[in-house]
């Protein structure tokens, strides 16, 4: 029996080319540009697959996806649309649709699509919940880059996998974190983020996992942890790969055994959450220099998602640009607009900040220029000045910053961590050791663990050297590939 595929656009040329393609690939083929006919096929049993438009002269898909679900549960259908937005990809998986393609789109992976979702087994699929979901748009993008990143968030959505986003700094992890919550089968639940590089090495337990009363010197009450105020939601870890390796071991255990004790607790306490982690590192290569567990990289790893950066989808910058000038506008700033030129200057930068750099970029170009359309001469004087301000050691960017001014502009945004509060007590401690494990740890990492080689690296005698490795906790890894 001939398999059968109906097709739905309002666009005689793109019927054209997807049946002439279906059919060199052996399907039988039916073509309409209306909704209504569509609709009438499909009740009348026609068609083992459906590829629609969303937008038709006569209606929208979405209207009618859920009455193709519930009369026909095991039909497929694929939905095409040149709106492109993170939102189109959503509202496709919230009412069943088995794909979602963005125009323009590569016939070879439309046909690729076809075929699998012909040869899948016919399950009836997951229909949303019914809940509005609004046009809210918390990702902003056409590119390819982006289209690529809306399709893998809708068909975790529904899931409870956990997922690990890599991207620079700036390009947004945070977001899309936030994005898989609030439209994902736990939006209901909290949403909880802890930064691993804003917390001192020796509360991320405490923070993660809660402490007793008493637990330590200070404890004078029982305080909750990120997983207890997460429970039934999400927790997003951000930089992971800032996490020390007593606190990577606690958190293995948590995502094997879905259970965990606090801080000078007995008892062990059941955990409902999903897990998003976040890093600006590679993970890869933490694991090759003794920083990372390799097991634990496997349990966090199983959906991985990479952002891109600005610069690889520097066609989105039109409409970032206009985001977050309508965004701006909303607090009170005068309206703005770029001309022709500015947009010209800004696709020629490099964007080492990225969708945080341009953010910042525009809120400054709303609020100290009193000029309604921003001209190419006043984006390349502020694109100027950035790359002086990132760059302090060098201008033109050919020697890293120096250590001094590392350590005073990691101070900065940890003191800014805190608001309007003070850090714990201990501060000058903390830091002190902050700065001597990954200095005693990276020693070790270069001389493969060789503790006489290390001791002579930095100076100290092979006692103080052990000493330190047993005081910071540090694992010794004697060989490494």
């Amino acid at each position: 029996m001939t398999t059968q595929i109906l097709v739905a656009d309002d666009d005689a040329a793109i019927r054209t080319v997807i049946s002439q393609a279906l059919m060199r690939a052996g399907y039988e083929v039916r073509v309409t540009s209306n909704i209504a006919t569509l609709w009438r096929w499909i009740a009348a049993g026609e068609g083992d697959l459906v590829i629609t438009d969303v937008l038709m002269p006569d209606g929208n898909a979405f209207d009618v996806l859920p009455r193709i679900k519930n009369t026909r549960p095991d039909l497929p259908v694929v939905v095409m649309s040149a709106q492109n937005t993170f939102m189109t990809a959503i509202k496709a998986s919230e009412n069943g649709a088995y794909d979602y393609v963005p125009k323009p789109f590569d016939l070879t992976e439309l046909v690729s699509i076809a075929k699998r979702a012909l040869s899948e087994p016919k399950n009836a699929a997951k229909v949303g919940n019914g809940e509005d979901l609004g046009e809210a748009m918390p990702l902003v993008g056409r590119s390819p880059a982006m289209q690529d990143i809306y399709r893998a968030l809708a068909r975790m959505m529904q899931t409870d996998l956990t997922v690990t986003i890599t991207g620079e700094s700036g390009t947004g992890k945070e977001l899309v974190a936030r994005a898989l919550h609030d439209y994902g089968r736990r939006r209901k639940g909290p949403f909880v983020a802890i930064n691993m590089a804003a917390i001192p090495r020796d509360l991320i337990e405490s923070e993660l996992f809660g402490h007793e009363k008493g637990a330590f010197t200070g404890a004078q009450n029982r305080a909750s942890g990120r997983f207890e105020q997460a429970e039934g939601g999400t927790l997003f870890l951000d930089e992971i790969g800032d996490m020390p390796m007593e606190a990577q071991t606690r958190l293995l255990r948590v995502l094997q055994q879905g259970e965990y004790t606090a801080v000078g607790g007995r008892t062990s306490i059941a955990t409902d959450v999903r897990i998003v982690a976040a890093t600006n590192k590679d993970l890869r290569q933490l694991i090759q220099r003794g920083f990372f567990r390799e097991d634990l990289f496997y349990r966090l790893n199983v959906v991985p998602l990479r952002l891109p950066p600005l610069r690889e989808r520097i066609e989105d910058l039109p409409d970032l640009a206009r985001h977050f000038f309508q965004e701006v506008q909303k607090e009170g700033l005068p309206r703005k607009t770029l001309s022709q030129g500015a947009f010209d200057v800004m696709r020629r930068y490099s964007w080492p900040g990225n969708v945080r750099e341009l953010e910042n970029l525009v809120r400054r170009l709303s609020a100290l220029y009193p000029q309604d359309e921003i001209s190419a001469e006043i984006v390349e004087h502020e694109l100027t000045n950035d790359l002086a301000r990132s760059s302090p050691a060098d201008p033109n960017g050919s020697e890293p910053i120096d250590l001094s001014a590392a350590v005073e502009r990691y101070l900065s945004d940890y003191f800014s961590s805190f608001g309007d509060q003070l850090p714990p007590p201990g501060l000058h401690a903390r830091i002190l050791k902050e700065v001597e494990y990954p200095l005693v740890a990276a020693a070790l990492a270069a001389t493969r663990g060789n503790q006489v080689k290390a001791a002579d690296l930095l100076g100290v005698n092979r006692n103080t050297l052990r000493k330190k490795i047993r005081d910071l906790d540090i694992s010794v890894v004697r060989s490494i590939r």
